[in-house]
């Protein structure tokens, strides 16, 4: 390559980056998933399109899917909240473990006696499309506003279920008889348990790391926090264990664990993210000719029915049994089985390692993936409402900036008061913050002041607050509970350091007398 083949390259790239982006915006507004148009953009470029860009090399498209993935479940593990998903794991695991088995043997059968297929074609068809898409359901539930212990299912489960998938279609796409199913089982439970171990071990030891270690610039943070759940898949995948998995459970850790900068580490990884998404979707439409589809479109449409309607909601109710859930709950779940990227790029799996009809695996998988996405994902927020869950907004989480002043033994928290944040109406004074935390700064409408104790806090606000090291976590704590649960907050039990002391009752009714 000249340097004049990578000028060429880095306008045609740039070029198709800032039509993605355009198109992110299109998507909102009409409901249409952008992943749709990621892949319309590489079909358009491809050979049958505009640009007539031959492409056919499904190994690269594979190395570069994995890596995609990585970046994107690192992504969705950072914004992921532990006290969500704490209580879904248990649910999440065996929808990743339990339902997966059924969702691959119900799919494998519909796909054998119904589409005519082979049975190994039939099982990696079945094995392909039973991951749900971590992309597709993070940017989804983005927008989505259902009951945290839904979401916190859905994303563990995304995030748990590629690991045991990517196990059988390999299997399945050894050449040869596949053997040994109990072998196979035990296989994919001890990949499961290496990846989980590194994964929580590495993403530990680098939050531990990152608490401790002043770097020169704010900047570096996130390339830090990236390169560490990044190394947990590396380390995973060489010891043998699920990398996706050490990915996901390491990035976990590390954004949950109160990193110095986190709100732009998350920003940072969010930007990676929708770089992978769209890079990953338009190689895969260039990778696929679509006159050649013309002849699967019948199959695709009665695989992904048998997938939608019978295995999904099979696996769902099965997998759960031991949980009692409102039926309304249990069908949300089956119908928010989003499939993306990941069936697809699973799908040249077979194509590398020159399995007999892994074209056509890969076409059927291709036009299922492209035909439900956009029937399931826009339908989605309508029968959340129909089945009335997620109806109205709540407090999230108040999103607290952290800079450490390692001279001073402090550090420097900001936050901004948000649209549903109930720190709206409480004075300065009623914050009870700990002893040795303080408001130093109030930014409102583009003008700064420095606080009084007596005033009032309102939507859009931003705040400086300066903490010493000791009571850093308990000033967050504090913000978080009265952003949830108003002045109150540490009345009705909903965190926070407790009520005032009576002392400081009749100081604040002083200063308040002494304004009057």
């Amino acid at each position: 390559m000249t340097v004049e083949h990578l000028n060429e390259l880095l306008l045609v790239c740039s070029l198709v980056l800032l039509i993605a982006v355009a198109a992110v915006r299109l998507s909102s507004r009409s409901g249409l998933p952008s992943l749709l148009i990621y892949l319309g953009i590489g079909i358009a470029i491809g050979q049958d399109g505009l640009g007539g860009v031959v492409f056919d090399n499904a190994e690269l498209t594979q190395l570069l899917g994995y890596a995609a993935l990585v970046v994107i479940l690192a992504e969705g593990g950072l914004g992921t909240k532990w006290k969500e998903i704490k209580p879904a794991l248990p649910r999440a695991a065996l929808l990743s473990t339990v339902g997966v088995a059924v969702s691959v043997g119900v799919t494998a059968a519909g796909a054998h006696y119904l589409a005519g297929l082979g049975w190994r074609q039939a099982l990696l068809i079945g094995a392909v499309v039973s991951s749900t898409d971590a992309a597709a359901v993070f940017s989804v539930l983005r927008n989505v506003p259902l009951p945290a212990r839904l979401t916190g299912v859905l994303e563990a489960e995304s995030g748990f279920n590629d690991a045991p998938v990517v196990i059988l279609v390999v299997a399945f796409s050894t050449a040869g008889p596949v053997e040994h199913w109990y072998a196979l089982l035990g296989e994919i439970a001890l990949e499961l348990t290496i990846g989980a171990a590194i994964g929580v071990a590495v993403g530990w030891l680098g939050s531990y790391g990152m608490r401790h270690v002043a770097l020169p610039a704010s900047g570096l943070y996130p390339i830090a926090v990236m390169a560490i759940a990044v190394s947990a898949y590396a380390a995973g995948a060489l010891a043998h264990g699920s990398g996706f998995l050490a990915v996901y459970l390491a990035a976990v850790v590390l954004g949950n664990a109160k990193l110095p900068h986190a709100p732009a580490t998350r920003g940072f990884a969010e930007g990676l993210g929708w770089i992978g998404q769209i890079g990953m979707f338009v190689l895969l439409g260039l990778l696929v000719t679509p006159h050649n589809l013309l002849d699967d479109i019948v199959p695709a449409l009665v695989i992904g029915m048998i997938l939608t309607i019978v295995a999904r909601p099979l696996s769902v109710f099965a997998s759960l049994l031991p949980y009692p859930m409102p039926w309304q709950e249990k069908t949300l779940l089956s119908w928010a089985g989003l499939r993306g990227a990941v069936p697809i790029v699973l799908a040249t799996i077979p194509m590398v390692t020159d399995i007999p009809g892994s074209e056509r695996v890969f076409n059927i998988v291709f036009v299922l993936v492209v035909v439900y996405t956009l029937i399931q994902g826009p339908t989605l927020p309508w029968l959340a409402r129909r089945l009335r869950l997620g109806d109205g907004a709540e407090p999230a989480d108040l999103g607290i900036e952290s800079a450490p002043l390692e001279r001073l033994r402090g550090h420097l928290l900001s936050t901004s008061i948000g649209p549903v944040s109930r720190m709206h109406g409480v004075e300065v004074g009623e914050l009870r913050m700990p002893a040795g935390a303080a408001v130093t700064l109030v930014v409102r409408d583009g003008s700064s002041f420095v606080p009084s104790p007596t005033t009032v806090l309102r939507h859009g606000d931003e705040l400086l607050v300066v903490a010493t090291d000791p009571v850093r976590d308990a000033a967050e704590r504090r913000l978080q509970a009265v952003s949830q649960g108003g002045k109150l907050a540490g009345w009705l039990g909903s965190g926070g350091h407790g009520g005032p002391r009576p002392e400081e009752s009749r100081e604040r009714r002083g200063r308040r007398r002494q304004a009057g």
